[in-house]
């Protein structure tokens, strides 16, 4: 059988057999001639060390895609403009570091980026004000609940003997109330009790 090693991906002959080149990692035993297309060494010299015909078909070369060539006056003011724009942004870049940023005068990446970084800080602008007016919101949140701590009254000292007592009888008739429970609910619960 004869066997062709290649990397071609199109224009296969259907009564040959053929291998990825670039994918050997062995040789196939029932070969008895080898076509190597390229610079692969190590298929040579695998089947050869098996005395296996190897022939080496030098690889058709491949296509470049042909670009413009520009004349050098067009790559030369291309060059140019680049580096004017390179500045532009460069400029940019080190106001923005600084802390203020200027309109760059020329460059349209440089502009471009200069009225995104405008929208950015109007946005951080906008959040920072609804922040600050978040946070005065909850400051007069926790006034009002203070306020409204400090308005709670708290019982009369008799009425909380009498409710500590309340509760005495109820846990002694082995009654289940709520611990919060007003005077009024444990008075309700001990009348309730069965009379002994």
């Amino acid at each position: 059988m004869e066997l062709i090693y290649t990397n071609q991906l199109e224009g296969f002959d259907p009564d040959k057999r053929y291998r990825t080149a670039s994918l050997f990692r062995g040789i196939e035993r029932d070969a008895t001639a080898v076509v190597v297309v390229g610079d692969y060494p190590e298929i040579v010299t695998a089947y050869e060390a098996a005395g296996v015909d190897v022939s080496v078909v030098e690889a058709p070369a491949v296509p470049v895609p042909s670009a413009k060539e520009p004349a050098s006056g067009e790559l030369a003011d291309e060059v140019a403009k680049l580096r004017a724009e390179n500045g532009a942004v460069i400029l940019l870049l080190d106001g923005l570091d600084a802390g203020e940023i200027q309109q760059p005068g020329s460059g349209e990446l440089a502009t471009r980026l200069f009225e995104s970084l405008g929208i950015i800080h109007a946005s951080v602008g906008e959040l920072t004000a609804e922040r600050d007016g978040l946070l005065l919101t909850v400051d007069a949140l926790s006034g009002e609940v203070e306020a409204l701590k400090r308005a709670v009254p708290e019982p009369p000292a008799n009425e909380a003997g009498e409710i500590a007592a309340l509760k005495a009888k109820l846990d002694a008739a082995n009654v289940q109330y709520r611990a919060n429970a007003s005077k009024e609910s444990l008075e309700k619960l001990i009348a309730e009790l069965p009379r002994a």
